[in-house]
């Protein structure tokens, strides 16, 4: 039997300031070889003892990053500040590489579509999600709250008074707010998965998926 190949654990991060040096940081921590590259010596010089590789380097420049063998790594985050030229060409640069995955950070949603258009898989907008996740939060009665794409949200909330004492069966959520409970966590104990034949209990965390605006109609109710 042929041995099954490992996954290749390599990532490069263009952009060594906040959100791409904490990136960074987290993907050595989760075992992954990180390239690390800024055009700043000073920030290149600050993270080099953590990260697997670094350089300095103007990642505009298609042959600086060819000479580091980027186009050999299967992902790619471009996580550069506020230089959009930058961060638009050098995410054509590595889609032009053929780099299976590029995540890049965006300021705003019209950048988004850009480097969606000349090559990013993923677009992040870090500061716009975090103010919309913490507004939910200090708005609503939810104690967490992610949303994805296409309206679709998970939130954390404590159980509602209706539900407390009946089966998820019983309580029919899905029929009544649209949502589904997908997790619940009692006192001293861990998330669990849910189902049918779950008794909800006072004071029980529901992990919650649905509708944003089903899923903080729900949480509401507590």
């Amino acid at each position: 039997m042929a041995k099954k190949e490992h996954p290749d654990n390599r990532a490069v991060v263009i952009g060594l300031g906040r959100f791409g040096s904490s990136l960074a940081l987290e993907l050595v921590s989760g075992r992954t070889e990180v390239l690390g590259l800024d055009r700043s010596e000073k920030l290149v010089n600050a993270w080099a003892d953590d990260l697997t590789h670094v350089a300095v380097v103007d990642s505009t420049d298609e042959e600086a990053l060819r000479q580091l063998n980027v186009q050999d790594y299967p992902r790619a985050v471009v996580a550069i500040g506020a230089d959009l030229e930058a961060s638009i060409l050098t995410t054509s640069i590595l889609s032009d590489f053929g780099i299976k995955k590029i995540w890049a950070k965006a300021l705003s949603r019209q950048h988004a579509k850009i480097l969606e258009r000349v090559g990013a898989h993923h677009v992040v907008l870090p500061e716009h999600d975090m103010g919309e996740r913490v507004a939910h939060l200090v708005m609503g009665r939810m104690l967490d709250y992610i949303e994805f794409e296409d309206d679709y949200a998970m939130v954390k909330t404590l159980a509602p008074h209706e539900v407390v004492g009946k089966t998820l069966g019983e309580s029919a959520l899905r029929s009544k707010y649209g949502i589904t409970v997908v997790s619940i966590k009692r006192r001293g104990e861990g998330f669990t998965y849910a189902t049918a034949e779950t008794e909800v209990r006072a004071g029980d965390l529901l992990i919650v998926a649905g509708k944003a605006s089903d899923t903080e109609r729900f949480a509401e109710l507590t």
